[in-house]
């Protein structure tokens, strides 16, 4: 009989999606259910971008560019700009979501067997692009009780060895929601210069800052250009998922170039989406003021509602639209699936992502969950109420 790959045997379950079948069950139940597992935005997508699509006179949905339309690359040139990211239409090459972008990266500057450090938790399909390519990674554990802050650079400089090829943050994080200081990008490009790493920085939630903070990217930092690899998407900035439009930059032309390959062999990222995006990078700012005036008064009640629960302990998020929660329980997997299949409160319940996948530390993060509060506020008030009560008589 064929036999399935080892490579795919060890593929990784998405922490995110793996509850689905129960969730699916629970509705036909008759159960409502408070999505909280995964990063969709309940945002309204930019009129202007889905207007575009409905505009366009295309007779032919033709093949685009391999490394995306030159005029999307030169307006996305444009808008980085106005960030203070000085990049090249050159420098960028459009790609299917964030996730090809980091496909394309992982496979442009590493072999079978190499090394990528990753503060963890991380965003859990680094774990599966990192299988898929045949990459180890090697996890620096940030923790809950610092509130996910960097770990020390004597602890990266610890772990590099011969294989290592570089270092990748997530920036604001997913799934903590922490933001890195300007001072800790530049710890993070000290180390990388010295041991002539690459620096990857996944920045898809760099309009999602707090509190008077400011994104800092890898991309603004002198003397990096040979080193910074930026990942980007519209996904969440315009609430605008289901596009799957991302970027990989890069000052790199080796790198540019060598991914060029990558996104050749599967000839062109979609075209309809690109003008949508295209036409995305027109939203006023006062779209994305009020998308975080949203997000911080929902992240507010989350954790106030969370810190009124006797045994939980929570981060508070400087950025994106996560928090990690850690729970009086053993195993957080079996009880994100009780939550669906044997638990209500007036056949209400909640779905959460088990943390244990956003570590690769084995046994790590079980008692965890990532919450996306990506909820109204009232409903979010309702679910942590459920999860309140659930606690109350889940037993291990």
């Amino acid at each position: 009989m064929p036999t399935i790959s080892k490579k795919g045997q060890l593929m990784p379950q998405s922490p995110i999606r793996k509850l689905v079948p129960f969730a699916e069950q629970a509705v036909k139940e008759g159960k409502s259910i408070y999505y909280l597992n995964i990063g969709q935005p309940d945002i309204k997508t930019p009129d202007i971008a889905l207007q575009a699509v409905k505009d366009s006179n295309i007779e032919v949905l033709a093949y685009s560019r391999s490394e995306g339309s030159e005029i999307y690359r030169q307006k996305i040139s444009a808008y980085y700009k106005k960030h203070d990211i000085h990049v090249s239409h050159n420098d960028i090459i459009v790609t299917t979501g964030g996730s090809e972008a980091l496909l394309f990266a992982f496979g442009s500057i590493m072999d079978v067997d190499d090394e990528i450090i990753i503060p963890e938790p991380f965003y859990a399909n680094y774990n599966g692009f990192s299988t898929a390519s045949g990459v180890n990674v090697v996890p620096v554990i940030s923790k809950i009780e610092d509130n996910f802050a960097l770990p020390p650079i004597e602890e990266f400089e610890k772990l590099i060895t011969p294989k290592t090829k570089a270092i990748l943050i997530c920036n604001p994080g997913n799934p903590t929601g922490y933001l890195y200081s300007k001072e800790e990008i530049q710890k993070l490009a000290a180390i990388v210069k010295k041991h002539d790493l690459f620096l990857i920085a996944d920045e898809v939630y760099r309009e999602f800052a707090y509190d008077g903070n400011t994104h800092y990217s890898v991309m603004q930092e002198a003397g990096l250009d040979e080193y910074a690899i930026m990942i980007d998407s519209v996904s969440k900035r315009y609430s605008m998922c289901g596009a799957r439009i991302g970027c990989l930059v890069s000052k790199n032309k080796s790198v540019i170039q060598t991914a060029l390959k990558f996104a050749q062999a599967r000839l062109s990222p979609p075209t309809l989406a690109q003008i949508a995006s295209e036409a995305a990078l027109e939203t006023p700012q006062s779209y994305f003021d009020d998308v975080i005036e949203e997000y911080v008064d929902r992240r507010n009640i989350l954790i106030s509602e969370l810190q009124k629960i006797d045994g939980v302990k929570v981060a508070k998020p400087k950025g994106a639209f996560y928090c990690i929660a850690e729970l009086p329980v053993k195993n957080s997997d079996d009880f994100a699936q009780w939550l669906l299949e044997d638990f209500d409160v007036d056949g209400e319940t909640v779905m959460v992502a088990p943390a244990g996948g956003f570590y690769s530390t084995p046994g790590v993060g079980l008692n965890q969950i990532r919450i996306a509060y990506v909820l109204k506020k009232e409903s979010l008030i309702k679910a942590v109420n459920v999860l309140k009560e659930a606690l109350k008589v889940y037993k291990d």
